[in-house]
């Protein structure tokens, strides 16, 4: 391989040996250039040399040589010569030449270039210009911004276009400074924020920079930070290496470099914008720090996101293989078609001197290179053109074809309105002047073609680095990367999705980042979320609150979760149990109401209050029908509902008992005055209706001042559904009248407590009343100081019972005599009970005289009392005495002389 790398630079030599030759110059010489005639000049400047020798003690250039912009220059040369054969041009007889000048890469080199260009416009000022060669109408490059920038404010003076094919600096597009300026590829401002798109889509926010100085570095590293700020990407380290590759402190600077790299193992991740010489000897020198402390060199493996000054440069890697190196994605600008600059490194290859007509430049550098080299020509042709085909970057190759065509159109413009052949007919500003009609299509107000970035990737096959593999295209349009058809090949599909390069690991959904003061924002610990706040995303940096109204969370949670609807419910057990009660209830209701009616013409049920009974056992019915409404999903008319109709139905319930207990007072009050003022008062319909139409009222004002409503209780984890009372003041109203009347009628009863056992209900009100007030007055302290699903349960228990113990002390006694008691279901059978009760009462040693004429007193009152009211009596006892002795003529079968005397007294009465 010696002798190709000999055989280049002697190619490389003699070609720019031979382009001196083609310009002389006032003091002999003149710097390397090439060439050819046309109506039109264009100018180009390209890096056709590295560097210029720093070490050269002399102040004329000393050119070191290289071939990295000979590819360039052929480019230029191409497209020039394929425009000058394009319709676009022939319409209008106009052809296009050129003269390339070299930058070396090298500002002051690029300077003197341009001084070259624009002396010939001086030229044709004078008076005597004859002697001067054709001005140059426009220029093409430079490559670098610090040279475009350079060369930009110089051309600028004379109003001469540049339009540059690689310099992306931002700068260059502010039209103040440089109005001459253009470029055919996007600025670095579209290409960093392609980079943090790349870097975002990963979640790699821990990178370093490596750029090198000078107005491009700085401008594509003040925009990554920029941009990287905005999408969470910190910087972890900077590195900016000298623009000149010769400079003395190029080596310490990499140096440095290279150890802050292998400092930094967290960072994975490294932006270069710098040139690829830079980048073969960072890469050498992190070779080296590693072999020296004995480190694996597979640890120097890092992801290299490639700006397009080095992404097409495979030659970076040295001696290195990209298993070495690790990843490498590169931005190159947007290619086009290379068919026709192919086509023509083919042609120059097999027509040689043949194909250089039209072309002195490459008519002498063929014979040079033939003076040169001898025989083996051919061959020689086929090594150089194959060296030239392997570092094409198709990208640049496109950039300089566009840049071609432009100044092509704009001649083409000018050039239809008036004759171009004479020499000073037409002005370089003209042609800035067409922009805004010819260019603009193309360009944008800034001067820039944005047609966007390829990105490749980099790969190796069996040892050979592949460096234009197109994997996506970005688009500046809508910040966004299309991916090719061949990804799942080697695209972004492989891309290694395991590299990590983040300061600190991400926090996961349920946690957040907790930065330290000072620190980087990427550098954080994950703190859980408190309760009733969650992060649903990885590496958020605060918690979201839940809505505490319907949702909950637990510490460290990563979503809320609903809370859980609570109310007493129909599937609940305790509920079906309850119910069962209720239905029981129900039906016990019906089928005793259904017995009394069949048997209402009975001493039982006359004496169970007859038609009062049928209403007992209706407003039974309907209390149970109340307590039904404590289960269920409770909602607006339900919770209005139920306290209502247990209200008024037991009241109603509890007013007949009352009417039944005033009547027992009435049949065995002694005392004559207060029994007339009894009976006066004894209006069973009436005392019913008022008492029930007092809790109604009550009702009323409750549903209208302040009625119950569905009512939330938001506990921590749950909903409870509830009904709220509304005015607790009304609903104890209603509940205290109710146990107002229970206390009266228990008093009442209480007092009729020993009259005959056979047919006495003044024991059983006694009882019933008794436990509906023990009952609710356990109800009340356990409804006010507790709360749950099972509240409503409660109450719905104390209905129950209270149910329950009426028909149970009041109905079911006389449903067994009716039923299992039949003989004692008759007129004889009460006859010989009151017999039984006077002779106990008369007969009883512990009676005195006194007493027991009370006593028959008594029963004269009371036989008296009850023959005068018509309505059903509450005892069976007193019903049967009255309608016994009104029937009778006789009552001397009761042998009791006490019982007899008043049975004669009130057939004397009668």
């Amino acid at each position: 391989m010696a002798w190709i790398a000999r055989l280049i630079y002697l190619y490389i030599t003699l070609f720019f040996t031979i382009l001196q030759g083609g310009h002389a110059t006032e003091k002999g010489s003149r710097a390397p250039s090439a060439t050819a005639p046309g109506d039109i000049i264009i100018g180009g400047i390209f890096p056709i040399h590295e560097d210029v020798d720093k070490e050269n003690k002399s102040f004329a250039p000393h050119l070191q040589p290289c071939v990295r912009g000979l590819v360039r220059a052929l480019a230029m040369i191409n497209a020039i010569e394929v425009m000058n054969k394009s319709p676009l041009l022939t319409e209008v007889n106009i052809t296009l030449g050129y003269w390339i000048l070299d930058s070396c890469s090298d500002v002051s080199t690029a300077l003197r270039a341009t001084a070259d260009f624009t002396q010939q416009t001086d030229c044709h000022k004078g008076s005597d210009s004859s002697t001067c060669g054709q001005p140059v109408m426009a220029v093409i490059g430079a490559s670098n911004s610090e040279t475009s920038i350079a060369i930009a404010r110089q051309l600028t003076l004379k109003m001469i276009p540049q339009i540059s094919y690689s310099s992306t600096a931002d700068i260059l597009s502010d039209k103040n400074r440089f109005p001459a300026f253009m470029r055919t590829i996007p600025n670095d401002e579209h290409q960093t924020a392609a980079m943090v798109s790349l870097l975002s889509t990963y979640g790699w926010n821990w990178v370093g920079i490596v750029t090198t100085d000078g107005s491009y570095g700085r401008s594509a590293l003040d925009h990554f930070v920029s941009k990287a700020s905005e999408k969470g990407i910190c910087v972890a380290f900077k590195s900016i290496l000298p623009e000149s590759v010769t400079s003395q402190d190029v080596h310490s600077v990499i140096t440095q470099t290279a150890k802050t790299i292998q400092d930094n193992p967290k960072v994975q991740v490294i932006v270069s914008f710098a040139k690829p010489t830079h980048m073969m000897y960072l890469y050498q020198e992190i070779k080296n720090q590693m072999l020296t402390v004995g480190q694996n060199i597979g640890s120097m493996r890092r992801v290299w996101v490639a700006s397009d000054s080095w992404s097409s440069s495979g030659s970076v890697k040295g001696n290195l293989t990209l298993e070495d190196i690790g990843h490498v994605v590169g931005f190159t600008f947007r290619r086009g078609s290379v068919s026709s600059f192919l086509k023509y490194l083919s042609m120059l290859e097999a027509a040689g001197h043949e194909y250089t007509v039209n072309n002195s430049f490459m008519q002498d550098f063929y014979m040079q290179l033939n003076k040169n080299t001898g025989s083996g020509e051919t061959e020689l042709m086929s090594e150089a053109v194959n060296t030239l085909r392997e570092n094409i970057q198709a990208g640049t190759v496109f950039s300089v074809e566009m840049a071609v065509s432009a100044i092509a159109q704009a001649v083409a413009s000018v050039c239809r309105r008036r004759d171009c052949k004479k020499a000073g007919t037409m002005q370089p500003w003209e042609l800035i002047t067409v922009q805004k009609n010819v260019w603009t299509s193309q360009f944008d107000s800034r001067g820039d073609l944005n047609l966007g970035y390829d990105v490749t990737m980099w790969r190796s096959v069996r040892g050979n680095i592949h460096v234009h593999d197109v994997v996506a295209e970005y688009h500046p349009q809508d910040n966004n990367f299309v991916h090719n058809n061949y990804k799942n090949d080697y695209g972004f599909s492989c891309f290694p999705q395991h590299i990590i390069s983040k300061c600190s690991n991400s926090c996961v959904a349920g946690e957040f980042k907790k930065t330290a003061e000072g620190q980087h924002t990427c550098c954080y610990e994950c703190i859980n979320c408190t309760e009733n706040y969650y992060s649903n995303s990885t590496d958020m940096d605060q918690c979201l609150s839940c809505d505490t109204n319907t949702e909950w969370s637990p510490k460290g949670s990563s979503s809320c979760i609903p809370k859980v609807l609570l109310f007493f419910s129909w599937q609940d057990g305790f509920a079906v149990v309850l119910l069962t009660f209720s239905a029981v209830g129900i039906l016990l209701a019906l089928l005793v109401s259904a017995l009394f009616l069949h048997q209402r013409d009975t001493p039982v049920v006359k004496a169970a209050g007859g038609p009062l009974s049928q209403a007992m056992l209706f407003s039974l019915v309907i209390s149970f029908i109340s307590a039904i409404l404590f289960v269920g999903r409770p909602n607006s008319f339900q919770c209005k509902a139920r306290q209502v109709l247990f209200g008024i139905s037991f009241t109603l319930c509890v007013s007949c008992i009352l009417v039944k207990t005033l009547q027992i007072q009435l049949a065995f009050q002694f005392d004559p005055r207060l029994q007339e003022i009894l009976r006066r008062l004894y209006q069973p319909y009436a005392i019913v209706a008022v008492c029930v139409a007092l809790q109604a009222a009550t009702c009323i004002c409750w549903l209208v001042l302040e009625s119950p409503f569905k009512h939330i209780i938001r506990n921590p984890t749950t909903l409870l559904e509830d009904c709220h009372e509304g005015s607790y003041l009304a609903f104890g109203v209603m509940l205290g009248y109710i146990a107002v009347l229970a206390f009266v009628c228990f008093v009442c009863a209480f007092k009729g407590r020993k009259l005959p056992q056979q047919y006495n209900e003044a024991k059983f009100i006694t009882f019933s009343m008794l436990l509906y007030l023990i009952s609710w007055l356990l109800f009340v302290p356990v409804y006010v100081t507790t709360s749950g699903v099972y509240l409503p349960a409660v109450e719905m228990v104390v209905i129950l019972i209270s149910n329950y113990g009426i028909l149970s002390c009041h109905f079911f006694p006389k449903c067994y005599i009716i039923l299992f008691k039949k003989d004692q279901n008759t007129k004889s059978a009460f006859r010989k009970n009151l017999y039984e009760y006077s002779s106990k009462t008369t007969d009883s040693p512990s009676v005195s005289e006194s007493s027991a004429s009370g006593q028959q007193s008594s029963s004269q009152h009371y036989i008296n009392s009850f023959s005068v009211f018509s309505v059903p009596a509450a005892n069976l006892l007193t019903a049967a005495v009255v309608r016994h002795c009104t029937d009778q003529t006789d009552c001397l079968s009761l042998h009791k002389s006490s019982v007899r005397h008043h049975c004669l007294r009130r057939r004397a009465s009668i």
